[in-house]
């Protein structure tokens, strides 16, 4: 297996990705987002806006499997769907960088990751087969990611 990472500015190009990945051939065991949440009384109705809200996140829960509302340490709460979910509670001590380390990314660049969450960012993760990864990057590029990368 293969990690494709990249990094969405946005709530909709995320979903897009989403959207267009389901689409290419990717099953929701294969997909995973990561966003920051924010304190449970700070509700907009989307993704980053909390946990108890319909907003983006109903759409996106659509087409991914497994949600979670953690809170991590110097991060604060966050919101993971899909597969990363259940690794990333499992390394709550270790951050989103902990469960990034334990997809195969590099710990420096698994830290760079878990800044952009901090900054509000959402975090795409395709775990996929290697003779997908090309395909999974072009993928989030297309739909604005950036700093796509495969390990």
């Amino acid at each position: 297996m293969s990690t494709v990472v990249g990094v969405f500015s946005s709530e909709q190009q995320a979903q897009q990705s989403i959207e267009a990945l389901r689409a290419g051939g990717f099953g929701g065991d294969e997909i995973s987002l990561v966003a920051k949440g924010q304190k449970e009384d700070d509700n907009d109705g989307s993704l980053t806006g909390g946990t108890t809200t319909g907003g983006t996140i109903g759409g996106i829960t659509g087409l991914l499997a497994g949600i979670g509302a953690l809170a991590i340490p110097g991060i604060g709460p966050i919101i993971a769907l899909g597969p990363i979910a259940a690794t990333l509670s499992g390394v709550v001590a270790g951050g989103i960088a902990g469960g990034l380390i334990d997809l195969g990314i590099p710990p420096q660049r698994g830290e760079y990751y878990e800044g952009k969450v901090q900054e509000g960012k959402l975090l795409s993760v395709i775990e996929t087969d290697a003779g997908k990864v090309d395909q999974a990057a072009q993928i989030l590029r297309d739909n604005g990611a950036e700093d796509v990368e495969s390990h």
